[in-house]
């Protein structure tokens, strides 16, 4: 099998995806046309998440078919209609008797404000998204849930840099893989988990007479956050902000153990973005099992925070200038 460093390296994982460009917000769509285990954790205390609950281990059903990331705020919830259109007219969902429900959770991020265009991921973005889904390479950076994302904004706008959408994989042995996919529209800057360096996120701005943070290329939200004026900032901030990912294996695990996986992977998150999972972030993991291989649960979880980690890396490495901010890729 071709080796594409994305998420659909693990078997049985497709990905489509949908964006509109003037108004800088779309979807993407990891598709399980057989189904796949399926757990989540949330960890942000804004969340927008639809059919979260379902995935609780002691809640009944086991799999679902797709996962829907999108931008919009909770208007890009629609989205996952249109993926179970898409779903119900190939057939593909629980069965209840001769009927077929698709069971599509989903979770968006905040990209309003970004262009002056008000448009936002609907029912038919979402299908238009997985009516493209196929495996092998995956576009990254201003594409699908990354199209509006946005990190480094305890200034807001004014400060913030322009974000996206990555992916990674890794092959763990045995005939194990573990992927990963992310959108990072976060509140904090991304650092490179090897050095320590930011490399994307809040840049030194002006608030009136009082200037905010470093005299270099980066302000530091951390230190911001310590100064009065960075106080009296996160008083005034709304939650606009998350990571939304999912993670993807090909070992055999049940519902606890994929939720276990999701809750590891957020380690991944944590070592790339400082601060995460704040008040003001929905920070949002699905994890998906896909196969038959067998793998330890502590092993899988812990590459998942890998491939998380290096995702976001990609994310930001991949994102283009747009709607007035920069980014790493000029």
């Amino acid at each position: 099998m071709k080796f594409n460093n994305a998420i659909t390296d693990v078997p049985g994982i497709e990905v489509g995806q949908a964006q509109d460009d003037e108004a800088l917000t779309g979807c993407t769509v990891i598709l399980c046309r057989k189904g796949a285990v399926g757990g989540v954790d949330v960890r942000g205390s804004a969340p927008g998440t639809r059919e979260t609950d379902l995935l609780n281990p002691i809640n009944l059903v086991d799999k679902i078919h797709a996962v829907v990331l999108a931008g919009g705020s909770a208007f890009g919830l629609d989205a996952a209609s249109g993926v179970m259109k898409y779903l119900a007219e190939q057939n593909i969902g629980y069965g209840l008797g001769a009927m077929r429900v698709p069971i599509v959770p989903a979770a968006i991020l905040f990209d309003l404000g970004i262009s002056k265009i008000v448009r936002h991921p609907d029912a038919e973005m979402g299908y238009a998204a997985v009516s493209a889904a196929k495996g092998g390479l995956i576009l990254e950076g201003n594409r699908g849930a990354g199209t509006g994302a946005t990190v480094g904004k305890i200034f807001g706008k004014i400060g913030a840099m322009k974000s996206g959408l990555g992916t990674a994989s890794i092959e763990i042995g045995g005939g194990v893989s573990v992927g990963a996919i992310v959108a990072v529209n976060a509140f904090g800057d991304v650092l490179d988990p090897v050095t320590g360096q930011i490399i994307a996120g809040a840049r030194p701005a002006k608030l009136g007479p009082l200037k905010l943070g470093g005299s270099g290329q980066f302000a530091d939200t951390l230190k911001v956050m310590k100064s009065f004026p960075g106080r009296t900032i996160l008083n005034l901030a709304i939650g606009s902000n998350t990571v939304i990912g999912v993670v993807a294996t090909n070992a055999k695990f049940n519902k606890p153990q994929i939720t276990k996986v999701a809750q590891m992977a957020h380690d991944g998150l944590a070592r790339a973005i400082r601060p995460s999972h704040t008040m003001l972030d929905g920070d949002t993991i699905f994890a998906l099992s896909t196969g038959s291989k067998k793998a330890d649960v502590s092993s899988v979880g812990a590459f998942a925070a890998e491939a998380l980690a290096i995702a976001i890396i990609r994310a930001v490495k991949a994102a283009s200038p747009a709607g007035g901010l920069p980014a790493i890729n000029m």
